[in-house]
């Protein structure tokens, strides 16, 4: 995916009320902006990092900017609006990326499922009418090269495997797609020392037939894209 107006550089001051982050685009003219992520943002959100914004250019907007990539010390580069992360995995769903999901088709987002009236993230269906249900998690947790999620304790993230468990015991496919959005992270594994429960739920599902799988992502001012699978590893 490509940016449709080239992104504003800046440096991140500080981010706060989880919605809200001052940059500084310059001579020390700090403006407020949209921060949408509601996660820890854990290694992704230092005072001094480099931060680029997209302009909504809608003066009538209460924060006309929102918040899209951080740059680390490091010179990663990170993905902070995970909404990206969604349209990301739609691109490989429907480009047959993962191999293993290629034969299905007729992708539809953000469609209602489930005894609960969930909505899971991307809908297919394959050519024999079974249906392939994938939820899908960006990950931006990063600890020399592995990538963790979540990065807090998640019981929102929790009750998505056990309907992913739901759905693969009635018979359809399960999947979980962590799309990688930070570019030092080359393997994706559960958070089991942030979030225990959810490292076990994973295993458990595993077990009952749930797929797991994982993308990277090149990630640039100018657009974000699809890099290569990468290995999910459970424990």
């Amino acid at each position: 995916m490509q940016f449709n107006k080239p992104l504003i550089r800046g440096v991140l001051q500080k981010r706060y009320k989880r919605f809200l982050a001052d940059i500084d685009f310059g001579e020390q003219q700090f403006t407020t902006v949209h921060c949408p992520n509601t996660g820890a943002m854990t290694g992704c959100a230092e005072p001094g990092f480099i931060a680029y914004c997209s302009d909504s250019d809608n003066p009538k907007r209460k924060y006309r900017y929102t918040w899209e990539l951080s740059v680390n010390a490091n010179n990663e580069w990170i993905v902070v609006n995970t909404q990206r992360a969604n349209q990301l995995a739609g691109a490989a769903l429907k480009t047959g990326f993962i191999p293993e999901l290629a034969n299905i088709t007729e992708w539809q987002a953000e469609q209602k499922y489930g005894e609960h009236n969930s909505r899971i993230d991307w809908l297919g269906r394959a050519s024999d009418g079974q249906q392939c249900f994938v939820e899908v998690k960006s990950v931006t947790l990063n600890d020399h090269g592995l990538g963790y999620f979540p990065d807090a304790v998640s019981t929102r993230g929790q009750k998505h495997l056990k309907e992913l468990i739901l759905m693969r015991q009635a018979g359809q496919r399960a999947v979980m797609l962590f799309v990688v959005m930070h570019t030092g992270i080359n393997e994706v594994r559960p958070a089991s020392h942030i979030d225990p429960k959810y490292a076990q739920l994973c295993i458990q599902a595993a077990e009952l037939g749930v797929e797991f799988y994982a993308v990277k992502t090149h990630i640039s001012d100018a657009k974000i894209e699809l890099d290569r699978v990468v290995r999910f590893q459970l424990r």
